[in-house]
């Protein structure tokens, strides 16, 4: 997770933040926005912690 003490975001945090509970169309429009987020600004963490794809 990005809000986490190392500078990588590890694989273990992107899933665990993709098990949280919300409805598929949501969680798939927020990875695709986080994604986004981070190759447009050219870092690593999009900035919304816990979010599916952060």
């Amino acid at each position: 997770m990005c809000g986490s003490s190392s500078k990588e975001p590890s694989p273990g945090a992107f899933v665990r933040n993709l098990r949280k509970p919300m409805p598929l169309g949501r969680k798939l429009r927020l990875v695709a926005r986080n994604e986004w987020l981070k190759v447009r600004r050219r870092r690593t963490c999009c900035g919304n912690y816990g979010e599916p794809g952060c």
